[in-house]
């Protein structure tokens, strides 16, 4: 009798034994967190830097992606326009593969640009650019099809809701060389005169293709540590998979000292 308890005794304890051994095999199997927030790499701007970045879930799906330029970026900026304006080429990390972005395109507009009665302050044009930087380097006058190219829109189905070129002169000479076609909200369309221009959220096309998410930006305005969120108007229909912004927003963050300027709450579009 005492050989059959010390026998399943020790079987029990054998299966204790082995459950605690084989419980850290099967936690391994498990696939690791993913999330995080990942940095382009930076480029000096002013007396500062500015980099791109991308935030992932726990699975490696992209929320957000962005821009950040520290706080001193503002202060030692050029004062007088080049031409062109002084630009910085950023790319994304390697995390926001999945989105649309190849990568941003940052200028300085020392003294605006126009049309001058809106768009005549200091700011930044900061481009989140959906095509390579060689496609964005051949869209120039010297090609003999710039403005055929310029005037093909993408299918209304692909353009954001209310998005329109502005008024006035023909879409050819509104194409900005290595830019494309810029288009405004229809629905809030600045007004001469009336506008007080502190940022606005542009989209940009180019031969059929829907190529750019723009936020404009004034100096003066992030001067004020600003705090945004706004929706971003959406498309009826996406020309590329990917994972799309839904959301806009700017804000100072004091405990890096940075400016945010984010395109969040990603969401997965189908092609169609």
């Amino acid at each position: 009798m005492s050989t059959v308890r010390f026998t399943r005794g020790a079987a029990l304890a054998l299966a204790a034994a082995t459950t605690v051994f084989l419980l850290p095999a099967c936690s391994s199997d498990a696939e690791p967190d993913k999330a995080g927030t990942f940095y382009g790499p930076s480029q000096t701007l002013g007396h500062g830097t500015v980099r791109t970045y991308a935030t992932v879930d726990g699975d490696g799906n992209p929320t957000a992606v962005g821009v950040r330029m520290s706080e001193t970026a503002l202060d030692g900026l050029p004062t007088e326009d080049a031409v062109p304006p002084a630009m910085s080429m950023i790319d994304f990390p390697d995390q926001a593969a999945q989105t649309p972005f190849d990568s941003v395109m940052l200028n300085w507009n020392s003294h605006g640009h126009d049309p001058a009665p809106l768009f005549g302050k200091p700011h930044f044009d900061v481009h989140f650019d959906m095509v390579d930087m060689a496609a964005m380097d051949a869209i120039s006058p010297a090609d003999p099809q710039f403005a055929a190219r310029a005037e093909r829109l993408p299918d209304p189905k692909y353009t954001p809701q209310d998005y329109v070129t502005p008024p006035g002169p023909p879409i050819a000479q509104q194409a900005v060389p290595g830019m494309g076609v810029h288009m405004l909200d229809g629905s809030a369309m600045p007004i001469p005169g009336q506008y007080n221009f502190e940022q606005i959220f542009i989209n940009g096309s180019w031969n059929g293709t829907y190529t750019f998410m723009e936020p404009m930006i004034t100096r003066e305005w992030l001067l004020t540590k600003p705090t945004l969120q706004q929706q971003i108007k959406q498309p009826q229909a996406y020309q590329k998979t990917g994972y799309y912004p839904t959301t806009y927003s700017v804000h100072f963050d004091d405990a890096a000292k940075e400016y945010d300027i984010q395109l969040g709450s990603l969401t997965h579009r189908e092609q169609s």
